[in-house]
């Protein structure tokens, strides 16, 4: 009865997660800013939320909680705060569709460099699947390449390569990371900031920067990162799903963006295979627990 009710509780906290972060972008694109002041603000919120709910932690049980682990946590926060950099290029230079379609190749990556660097050989369908990844972030970089938004997707591909470096590096430390995200994105804030201050904060609507920075962000990497304490990580993978699906339609249903053709079919074959890999691999799990 545990085991059920600790499996339902991580379902709970993934869905909230891959809900929450599926209207990061949105929310972006309603503050309509410039790149920095957008980056900088929403950045700044997180920090500020993350300390105010790291004092009350504190406050709660008489002690800080693990922020930073030791070199591992420095680096995968440097890299945390690099792709939230990335990622905002990515959502000011292409298409929404693009850059969550293109993200989504970050499990990908992520047994890519298991593989080199921590010798993880991963499984022929993990092999398979890598393959229609690439099919489908090849259609959707194409489309990008004709419509000049070249830019853009390389971003969203770079975001999602550092993304995986990050987890990576989490994965080969086994230490708790859950605070590390947060905590870095003192980098970008502090580099959004640098940049628009001197000519002034440019958002025409800051209110949903700070409702995402402050709110949306910390509720999303916080499920997200205590979802695996109750579920495998193929479960967690399919709740990232919930960005993929639901951000372009969120874009669409506000902004009337339509994504283009080729955009649709890259992304069809990428959420096609990300599904079904982590069905296999439940699957997989579920009978060597039996056996």
């Amino acid at each position: 009865m545990s085991h059920t009710s600790d499996h339902r509780k991580g379902l709970l906290l993934t869905a909230i997660g891959g809900l929450a972060l599926s209207i990061d972008i949105p929310l972006v694109r309603l503050g309509e800013g410039d790149i920095w002041s957008i980056l900088g603000m929403r950045s700044a919120a997180t920090v500020l939320a993350t300390l105010v709910i790291l004092g009350a932690m504190r406050l709660a049980s008489g002690k800080w909680p693990i922020l930073v682990p030791g070199r591992p946590g420095l680096l995968a926060g440097l890299l945390y705060g690099l792709s939230s950099l990335t990622f905002v290029l990515a959502v000011f230079n292409t298409n929404t569709a693009n850059v969550v379609f293109i993200v989504a190749f970050n499990p990908m990556f992520g047994a890519l460099l298991s593989w080199i660097f921590l010798k993880e050989k991963p499984q022929p369908a993990t092999l398979i699947a890598m393959l229609f990844m690439i099919l489908g972030v090849g259609l959707i970089v194409s489309e990008g390449l004709s419509s000049g938004h070249a830019f853009g997707d390389a971003m969203a591909l770079l975001s999602a390569l550092i993304l995986a470096a990050a987890i990576t590096i989490g994965r080969a430390s086994r230490r708790e990371m859950g605070f590390v995200p947060l905590l870095a994105a003192f980098l970008p804030a502090v580099l959004g900031l640098a940049q628009a201050l001197p000519s002034g904060l440019a958002i025409a609507h800051p209110g949903w920067i700070l409702f995402n920075g402050a709110v949306v962000m910390p509720v999303a990497f916080w499920c997200l990162a205590t979802g695996p304490r109750y579920l495998s990580a193929p479960e967690v993978g399919m709740f990232y799903l919930l960005e993929t699906v639901l951000a372009p339609i969120w874009v669409w249903l506000i902004f009337a963006e339509t994504p283009a053709a080729m955009t649709l079919v890259g992304g069809s074959i990428l959420v096609a295979t990300i599904a079904a890999h982590s069905l296999w691999m439940a699957r997989r799990k579920s009978i060597r627990q039996v056996l």
